[in-house]
């Protein structure tokens, strides 16, 4: 099951920001980083969207999504900051659940596009993106 994270979810949230912090071995967000993604996630202004996903009632994985703007297309793009499935769910269609609700999202919002990122060693999500057909754009780079 897959649904828009809700105010309750904070900490679920919270907990699944800090595996794949843990996985990009990279430091956990701070409590001052905490409140703010708490703030943009459900405060009177939100910045982000965050879906969840869960097996069994236990939240394993999510993904953010914020939109940018495209002026060539002249419509919006979804930008998907984080996909993230605990390892122990992966290969169970979880990652694409929630793959398949930001594209839906894209296109429920008229986006032109969906974009994201992908760390250069993260060969898993490459070839997970890659099999659901997305296409690396070697013509731009990231800075």
């Amino acid at each position: 099951m897959v649904r828009k994270a809700i105010a309750s979810d904070e900490t679920a949230i919270a907990a699944l920001v800090d595996a794949l912090a843990d996985y990009e071995k990279l430091q956990r967000p701070s409590q001052e980083a905490r409140f703010r993604l708490g703030r943009d996630l459900f405060g009177s202004q939100p910045r982000i969207e965050c879906f969840l996903t869960f097996l069994d009632g236990y939240p394993v994985g999510y993904a953010i999504v914020l939109e940018t703007y495209s002026s060539f297309l002249a419509k919006p793009t979804l930008y998907l900051e984080d996909l993230f499935v605990l390892e122990e769910y992966r290969s169970r269609g979880v990652g694409r659940a929630l793959f398949s609700t930001a594209l839906g999202e894209a296109k429920h919002r008229g986006c032109g596009r969906m974009e994201w990122t992908v760390l250069n060693w993260n060969q898993l999500a490459i070839d997970f993106y890659k099999k659901s057909g997305a296409q690396h754009m070697s013509e731009w780079h990231l800075y």
